[in-house]
Parts: C-alpha cells; sequence; structure tokens
C-alpha cells in the first residue's frame, strides 16, 4: 500500500524515525483542502507514548473542514540537523508520518494531551497552561493522528 523509500541506503530505523518524532515539536501537517488543493500548515505536536500524534487547534476552521471531508493525511517533522568538522554540508533527518486524523472527542484526554503538547512546546509554562486551559476547556480542540505508516530518512546536504 506505501511506496518502499526508493533511496533506501538513507532510511532510519523504526526507533530512530520515533526517537525524531519524540523529540521534536513542529512539523507541517498536510491534508485534502478546499477544491482538493493540497493544504499544507506548520504545527505544534507531540508524539504521546502510543505512538499517536496530537495537536491543538480550533473547533472551526480549514483543518476541521478537510479532516471532515477526508481524513487521511501526512505529517513531515525535520530536526535542527548538524554538520560534521571540516564539512560544510549538513546532515539532516526527516520523518514522515501517513495516517487519520480525528478529533479527540473524551473531554478529559483534550485537556490531559493540550497541556502535554503546552509543556512539550513551553516546558517552563507549567502553572500558566495549567490555568488557561481549565479556563478554555470548552474551546479546547486536540485532534489525533493515528499513524498508518511511518518513515524516517537521513540526508547529507551536498
Amino acid at each position: 500500500m506505501f511506496r518502499k523509500m526508493r533511496r533506501f541506503k538513507q532510511q532510519l530505523t523504526d526507533e530512530d524515525a520515533m526517537k525524531i518524532l519524540r523529540s521534536e515539536h513542529l512539523g507541517v501537517l498536510s491534508l485534502l483542502g478546499d477544491d482538493d488543493y493540497p493544504y499544507g500548515l506548520p504545527i505544534d505536536y507531540i508524539c504521546d507514548d502510543d505512538g499517536h500524534l496530537y495537536f491543538h487547534c480550533a473547533k472551526a476552521g480549514h483543518k476541521i473542514d478537510a479532516m471532515t471531508r477526508h481524513d487521511k493525511v501526512s505529517f513531515c517533522v525535520i530536526d535542527k540537523g548538524w554538520q560534521e568538522e571540516g564539512d560544510f554540508a549538513r546532515f539532516v533527518n526527516s520523518v514522515i508520518v501517513f495516517g487519520r486524523l480525528r478529533k479527540v472527542e473524551d473531554h478529559e484526554k483534550t485537556l490531559r494531551q493540550a497541556y502535554k503538547l503546552a509543556l512539550n512546546v513551553y516546558p517552563d509554562q507549567t502553572d500558566f497552561y495549567k490555568d488557561e486551559i481549565r479556563k478554555n476547556e470548552n474551546t479546547v480542540q486536540v485532534l489525533e493522528l493515528i499513524p498508518e505508516h511511518i518513515t524516517g530518512k537521513r540526508v547529507h546536504e551536498q
């Protein structure tokens, strides 16, 4: 169903791909938008222990409309990369997740995941987000990406 990576020598192990998903907090979520145009947006996320990815958003808008029409999405994360001494070119790891996106309907899970996400992005704001999430608990929406296929790749940009 999913294509094998053509440049398989650059493929990361499943474990390394998951490490990247768990260590980063920003990626690009791509959906099928209005008039079937691709709709890619940068968005903060958290990869939880269950391997699912969670996003915070408004309860209405382009993302929700697109997801409602077609729940298949892809999500791409690129790490910060690095250079080896004496080499001008960077090494970069990327991960692409294919899966299905849905609203989290359980209210307590929504609040729990919104808090985890906030701390993943701003770890020093514990009290602020605890108060903000409770204060806005009726307007908080969390989306869950359930992975069907994950692939990671290491590129040496030359």
